[in-house]
């Protein structure tokens, strides 16, 4: 653009002759930034002014100097050196396009500046080129508080950082003595606002200096200039620069007040009543009580109705307390030796600490509105709650057609040693605005203690700010002084505002402290004692609000007295009643879940097959494409091979059975969201859930088209961003709110879902133990050797069963109509082996009184292997048909040899128990070598233990010998989980004990696989044939 190379026409070869003269000398630019530090000390914008003039006056030499410093007029032909960037360009074009529509329009220097510079004559307006220069170093400065102010705003309230006033920051630096604070300036900028604003009227300088100091160096910081949308920045402008005399009026100080009041006296009353209790107490930032409720209700009177908060232990039961409402009575029972539970509450879990437990209730709000507030429960892994809250809200925004998604919102706290150190963090906040992740914006307060646990910020992070990290997302950024109520409210509202008009996360930094250590009996000094010297001596929040109310006669002492007197006389009513509090219901069962049952519950078994008239319909709607579509020459084979398995009812493959199993769900009326990388496509290419237009690039989803009307996303697949942490845990969340959805998240390779590992440690595997909470999510891990290396061979199957709860030395009650077996057990893991089983596995996941989380091994070559596919009357619900037996039409948990065998088989030799793929090779083994004497049968649920099917198989083949076979090394797979519940099903029949459970697969290894093709077609090939040899296998 030629005002980029016009920039310096401006200014800058000017200004860097000032740095260049100043910075030779002890010029007024030292004494300024000299008192930019004592600034911070707390003189006022007045006598910031007056320092400066003073400074000015000190010396003959200094106002020589100055003189000095003043740049020169410089000709056009001159200006060629490149100096502005960023924005500035953008506002000489808009001024020089303002001028060409109107020269009047414009301030009369930059009539002169565009007729030189355009070589039109000038006419003689009495304006020298020195003026036109003032005008552009003064547009200058202005951009430079806008950009850097917040590096001169006082902060920390412990008055501890050792922040240097920015140099741009200097008038002088621009030029501007002493005689110029009292002389008037025209700012004016076509299509800006705040201070640059065309209609704002002539200031002095000095006047200019002031709302700037006061703007943008006070107890708040703004970072937005690096946010490239003209429109938010003149928002932003608008709010920031544009006086707002006598914001809050006395009623409202009187409300701040009584919620600071609250928060702070809570937390005296928790100290004094346990002294040495772990609270992680908000000591040091109670402002944020005051900050949330204003930005809840500002909220709320702007439409939001459901929000959802993720938050870090730190100031938990604060927020559980004084924002979210829960019983006070139920928080001091917990610390009083925890919720008694009724003789009746069934099943209440291994429970959690208190300062992790979450919680759901309706509130007021100060404008007499109602608005649910959900608090998620969360582990002590900082931040891993984050992705969850957000896939939580995008669940409430769907189910209640939130399409503007104003009605339900997230707000997320953080620390600031985890929000700049936790990689989930960034993660999460690039979903913000992906189509089918974002939620419209959120809200994120950083608690900024300055120390992480015992580590200080240089250490901890290696940017400026521990949110710089949000810059990333171009979302504005307000560090505010936790010692300031007024201003934590005043960023906590206009986060609120800046949500609902532009739909965009934006930041809220908390600058405060933390009274007392990582928690109460923590000893703080041993690493900071400078920082706790001075914290010791720090007055609270709440004495220096009150003390400043009460000297500006907004409130008198006994108005405060009888405000705190009221507090602590509910508290202790409150802790009274604690004593006898017991809870009456779970708190899991709302809304939705009304009706599903808990693991101590019975829940009959249903059959999940569907009408065949049913599956032909949807068949024949999900392999047609419409008129006019061009797909690829391969995908169209795909599809015409797929109508061909619906027509004929044969050989239906996987692909097609899970289009099924999703397609009859919605007919039912059920949501389906499945989401990963490359999922549309599907990593092997198999899936071809959403084709592209060979022509026109549009895309064509068949599940799309599965009803009349059908609405948008209730079918959903979704290409995810390159993240498992962040993604499984958006759909973890998603999958808690509704159990009438099914919900999953399939991995690229199962192995890379150990990057998500805290989710499934602490939220998938044991959530409903810890929080009574459950979820239905399915995850879908390619699992299976076939001589990939080890990075692409193990899903880590036997990571999930050792996290599995059910116990393995007795065998539970297995009635074949109420088998609470899997109620009681914390989530179930398959390997299953045909694409009929696999329709039924995700059919039963809807179909059932209670949710369970699913891990799937979900496989690779057997997407496309000849013997994998399944006939469609193995989907149906006919009884008689080949796939109906006993059990129904359901998924089987284990399938029993191939061949007909009767109810006992004396002859055969060995009984081989596998899992996954490895059954097809085992079985072309044996029809190779002719072992008719060997059984082999699919163990297709491994948690929990089919007990009741394995018996009947142990009890057909009374003489076999018992073998589990596996392709994973022996300190793999399943085999250590498989063994001692084998054992146990032996012992129960007087059959044998561990020694007799045969072992064949790899030996133990670090690696999962080999990297070398030959060795693993060798090991591959060893060990189906030693499960198939004729002489007994030796344990283990």
């Amino acid at each position: 653009m030629v005002w980029h190379r016009v920039g310096t026409v401006a200014a800058r070869a000017a200004a860097r002759s000032v740095v260049r003269q100043v910075r030779s000398s002890s010029s007024l630019v030292g004494t300024v930034r000299d008192y930019g530090v004592r600034e911070r000390t707390g003189r006022d914008l007045s006598s910031a002014l007056t320092g400066w003039a003073r400074a000015l006056h000190s010396s003959k030499e200094r106002l020589q100097q100055a003189a000095a410093a003043a740049p020169r007029s410089v000709p056009l032909s001159k200006l060629s050196d490149n100096f502005l960037d960023g924005t500035s360009s953008v506002y000489l074009e808009e001024l020089q396009r303002a001028w060409e529509q109107d020269p009047k329009s414009v301030d009369a220097s930059w009539d002169l500046f565009f007729r030189n510079f355009t070589g039109q004559s000038a006419m003689n307006v009495g304006l020298s080129g020195q003026t036109i220069q003032e005008s552009m170093r003064l547009l200058l400065l202005v951009r430079a508080y806008q950009v850097n102010g917040h590096m001169k705003a006082k902060l920390d309230p412990l008055g501890l950082d050792d922040k240097k006033t920015p140099l741009e920051l200097d008038p002088a630096l621009y030029g501007f003595n002493e005689g110029d604070l009292d002389r008037e300036f025209f700012l004016g900028v076509w299509r800006m606002s705040g201070f640059l604003s065309e209609n704002r009227p002539v200031q002095t300088l000095r006047a200019i200096l002031s709302r700037l100091e006061q703007a943008y160096c006070g107890t708040i910081g703004y970072e937005y200039m690096h946010i490239p949308d003209r429109e938010k920045c003149n928002w932003l402008r608008d709010q920031i620069e544009t006086q707002l005399p006598g914001k809050y009026g006395p009623s409202r100080k009187a409300v701040i007040l009584d919620r600071l009041m609250w928060a702070t006296d809570f937390e005296n009353f928790l100290s004094q009543k346990w002294t040495a209790a772990k609270r992680f107490g908000l000591e040091g930032c109670e402002t944020l009580i005051p900050g949330m409720k204003e930005l809840i209700d500002r909220a709320a009177d702007q439409g939001a109705e459901n929000i959802v908060i993720g938050m870090p232990h730190r100031g938990r039961l604060n927020v559980l307390a004084n924002v979210v409402r829960k019983p006070l009575r139920q928080i001091f029972s917990e610390f009083s030796g925890g919720i008694k539970p009724s003789e009746d509450a069934g099943y209440t879990g291994s429970g959690d600490v208190k300062y992790h437990l979450g919680t759901s209730y309706d509130r007021p709000t100060r404008n007499g509105k109602r608005v649910h507030l959900s608090l998620v429960a969360n582990p002590s892994h900082l931040e891993a709650v984050d992705p969850v809250v957000i896939g939580k809200t995008r669940a409430k925004q769907y189910y209640s057609n939130d399409k503007d998604r104003s009605k339900n919102m997230a707000i997320l706290l953080h620390g600031d040693g985890s929000f700049s150190g936790q990689g989930v963090v960034y993660e999460t906040l690039h979903l913000s605005d992906l189509p089918n992740y974002t939620v419209g914006g959120t809200i994120h307060i950083v608690v900024n203690n300055q120390v992480a646990f015992t580590t200080d910020p240089k250490s901890s992070r290696s940017s400026p700010y521990c949110t710089d990290v949000a810059k990333a997302l171009n979302a504005p950024i307000f560090h505010v002084n936790g010692d300031d109520v007024e201003a934590v409210v005043h960023c906590c509202e206009l986060a609120a505002e800046w949500r609902n008009k532009f739909k965009a996360d934006v930041v809220v930094d908390i600058v405060c402290y933390r009274r007392f250590g990582h928690n109460e009996i923590d000893e703080p000094s041993f690493t900071q004692p400078n920082m706790y010297k001075v914290i010791r001596a720090h007055p609270p929040a709440l004495d220096i609000y009150m003390t400043r109310l009460i000297e500006e006669k907004h409130l008198s002492q006994e108005e405060v007295s009888s405000l705190q007197d009221n507090v602590f006389r509910i508290l202790n009513e409150e802790f009274n009643s604690s004593k006898e509090y017991v809870p009456s219901t779970r708190d899991w069962l709302a809304a939705y879940w009304q009706g599903f049952k808990g693991p101590e519950q019975l829940s009959r078994i249903r059959n999940t097959g569907v009408k065949p008239e049913i599956l032909k319909n949807v068949g024949e709607l999900i392999t047609t494409l419409p008129d006019g579509f061009t797909p690829h020459k391969g995908i169209q084979r795909v599809y015409d091979a797929r109508k061909k398995m619906i027509a004929t009812g044969e050989g239906v493959d996987w692909a097609t059975a899970e289009a099924l199993a999703f397609a009859t769900l919605l007919v039912e009326g059920n949501h389906v969201r499945l989401s990963g990388q490359d999922v549309e496509r599907g990593t092997f290419s198999h899936r071809h859930s959403v084709l592209h237009d060979q022509k026109t690039g549009a895309k064509y989803c068949p599940l799309d088209h599965v009803l009349m009307n059908q609405e948008e996303e209730m079918f959903t697949v979704s290409n995810s961003s390159l993240s498992e942490f962040g993604v499984i845990g958006f759909e973890l969340g998603y999958s808690m709110e509704n159990p009438n959805s099914l919900v999953c998240w399939e991995a690229q390779f199962g192995d890379f879902a150990n990057g998500a590992q805290v989710i499934f440690d602490q939220f998938l595997s044991s959530g409903e133990s810890k929080w009574l909470r459950q979820a239905g999510l399915v995850v879908m891990l390619p699992h299976g050797y076939d001589g990939q290396g080890p990075e692409h061979s193990s899903a880590r199957l036997e990571r999930y069963l050792q996290m599995s709860d059910d116990y393995p030395f007795a065998v539970p009650e297995m009635d074949p109509s109420l088998r609470r077996q899997i109620q009681e057990v914390n989530w179930q893991i398959v390997n299953v082996t045909t694409p009929a089983n696999y329709f039924h596995v995700l059919r039963r996941q809807i179909h059932r009184e209670f949710r369970k989380p699913l891990i799937i091994m979900s496989p690779k070559n057997l997407l496309r292997h000849k013997s994998c596919v399944s006939n469609l009357s193995e989907f149906d619900d006919v009884q008689g048909h080949p796939g109906f037996d006993k059990q129904g039409t359901r998924f089987k948990r284990l399938i029993k040899d191939k061949n007909d065998h009767a109810q006992v088989e004396e002859g055969i030799r060995r009984l081989v128990l596998c899992s996954g793929k490895v059954y097809y090779e085992l079985d072309e083994e044996r029809n190779r070598v002719g072992a008719s004497d060997v059984a082999i049968c699919r163990l297709e649920q491994l948690c929990p233990v089919p007990y009741d099917l394995i018996s009947r198989e142990l009890k057909r083949y009374p003489n076999a010998e018992i073998t589990w076979v596996q392709e994973e090394p022996m300190n793999m797979g399943a085999y250590t989980y498989i063994a001692p519940r084998l054992a146990t099903a032996l012992r129960e029949l007087g059959r044998g004990t561990f020694e007799d459970v045969k072992y064949v697969g790899r030996a133990p290894a670090a690696a999962t696989a080999t990297g070398f093709g030959s060795v693993h077609q060798q090991e591959q090939l060893e060990l189906v044939q030693k499960a198939m040899q004729k002489a007994p296998i030796k344990f283990p």
